[in-house]
């Protein structure tokens, strides 16, 4: 199967979703509040959990590993930024390669160090345009769609060409994500690797838990720009694991 999968039913878990509820109100009915609601609250709490786990395919497809591959996707997301030029010549040293997932807001402010980053042999991902990061797991149809489409026309202009891989802010994703997608034809991505790199300010300890998940296939999520100031050698350290474990950098087709 190829990993690019781009939404194809995004509205299928609305009659899925009324379908649930009506079970739950017959229950409630036939049986009493003492099976109809630990049922409602079971059905509100699993669609709860399918906006909230980045992994979940509740609502549509997502790339949590990448398929028969013998290499490691780097994935860095947030920028672009400060730390991207000397991410870019860190990634040179090492000879490896990584999909920035941009803010489109960022990438206009700074559209010199998108095209650096294709002109290296790196590849481009859509990280929304804002990057509302508090309130991304609540955004109404509209407001979701402004996010994703504004993003990719942005990262288009500059670039040239049109991303294909979309990463949710913080993971979330709620069913209004999937329809702006298939209409762009994006394909969301997660990760199967992380170390909480963007809040945590230890490096050691970010790398231990990145490198704990490195396997062929493995998706690793990274940050650009924290605020602590050590995403770049964070990124350093996990290329040091990566080459220690005889694992190289993919880019999927």
């Amino acid at each position: 199967m190829p990993p690019h999968r781009p939404p194809r039913r995004p509205h299928l878990w609305l009659p899925l979703l009324l379908v649930s509820q009506a079970l739950v109100a017959w229950a409630w009915w036939r049986l009493g509040w003492q099976a109809g609601l630990p049922l409602l609250l079971a059905s509100h709490g699993l669609c709860l959990w399918g906006v909230l786990a980045p992994g979940s395919r509740l609502y549509g497809p997502v790339l949590v590993r990448l398929p028969g591959e013998a290499g490691v996707w780097l994935t860095i997301d947030d920028g672009p930024s400060d730390d991207t030029r000397p991410l870019l010549d860190l990634l040179d040293a090492h000879a490896a390669k990584a999909t920035f997932f941009l803010v489109g807001e960022r990438a206009a402010a700074r559209p010199d160090l998108v095209r650096e980053i294709l002109a290296r042999g790196h590849g481009i991902g859509n990280h929304t345009q804002g990057h509302p990061q508090a309130r991304f797991w609540a955004l109404g149809p509209a407001r979701m769609r402004r996010e994703i489409a504004d993003c990719q026309r942005t990262l288009t202009a500059i670039a040239g060409r049109a991303p294909v891989w979309f990463r949710s802010v913080v993971g979330h994703t709620n069913p209004f994500v999937h329809a702006p997608l298939r209409d762009a034809g994006l394909a969301r991505v997660a990760w199967s690797a992380r170390g909480f790199d963007a809040v945590e300010s230890d490096t050691a300890k970010v790398v231990a838990r990145i490198d704990a998940d490195l396997a062929p296939g493995a998706i690793v999520l990274l940050h650009e720009g924290a605020r602590h100031g050590r995403s770049v050698a964070m990124v350093a350290g996990v290329l040091d694991r990566l080459r220690a474990r005889g694992l190289e950098t993919v880019l999927p087709g």
